[in-house]
């Protein structure tokens, strides 16, 4: 796991499925350092466990805590996840937002903790006042309320954003090798040779257009060596059952 890392604090979370769907979020994503505030059923709670699924090392290594402000003691800096307005003069962001500061902060040393509330009204204006920034998930507003794993895993999901070298769009191959450029290049003659022998390219004015666009066509297409023996292949039997007459 990353060595610098927010701190995802839990403060008083009622249900230990709850804190299991949580670190299993922050597991899913790069993050292992969890803290609970006042765990209404206790601590350990084999109901977390079995919800982490495989992430239960990280509960094991959880940090306890009876209050917030010992949660974050040794914090520099400190977001707090709300859906509601509370009236305080804070600076609101986005989770997208909030794990570019984070990343930011602790390039410099400084150690981030971001807090999480309880499932059934969320963090007390207590909790709040001990965070230097309010975290706020643009929602539904007719129904804002997100589950307690359903908030880490956002949060989680934007810091695994900022640490990672995630491309936006990827071509999976199954395992094939990408066809090479003369590759292409025989099957783009091969097609032209036959489509000329079938007349395709009439009139006679317009085939040189006509073959460069089938030329765009083959180099816009993401072949592999198996396409191109497919389509090699399809060309030849429609060849043979053309000169068969079929």
């Amino acid at each position: 796991m990353t060595a610098a890392q927010p701190v995802f604090v839990l403060v008083r979370p009622q249900m230990g499925e709850n804190i299991g769907a949580a670190a299993r979020a922050m597991w899913n994503f790069g993050l292992d350092r969890m803290r609970l505030v006042a765990p209404r059923d206790g601590w350990p709670n084999p109901r977390a466990v079995a919800l982490a699924s495989g992430a239960g090392r990280l509960l094991d290594n959880a940090g306890i805590h009876a209050t917030t402000a010992e949660a974050v003691a040794d914090c520099d800096y400190v977001f707090a996840t709300t859906a509601r307005p509370r009236g305080l003069t804070k600076p609101v962001v986005t989770p997208e937002q909030a794990m570019t500061e984070t990343r930011a902060l602790l390039a410099e040393g400084r150690r981030v903790a971001v807090l999480f509330g309880p499932e059934r009204a969320g963090l007390e204006n207590d909790d709040i006042a001990r965070a230097n920034a309010i975290v706020n998930v643009p929602v539904n507003p007719d129904f804002a309320s997100l589950n307690l794993g359903q908030c880490v895993l956002l949060s989680a999901y934007e810091w695994r954003r900022q640490t990672a070298d995630i491309l936006p769009e990827r071509l999976e191959l199954a395992g094939a090798d990408p066809a090479s450029q003369i590759e292409v290049e025989k099957l783009a003659e091969h097609y032209e040779e036959r489509l000329s022998e079938a007349g395709f390219f009439f009139p006679e004015t317009k085939a040189p257009g006509m073959k460069i666009a089938l030329r765009h066509l083959w180099s816009r297409m993401p072949l592999t060596r198996p396409d191109v023996q497919i389509l090699h292949g399809v060309l030849r039997q429609l060849t043979r059952a053309r000169s068969r007459g079929e």
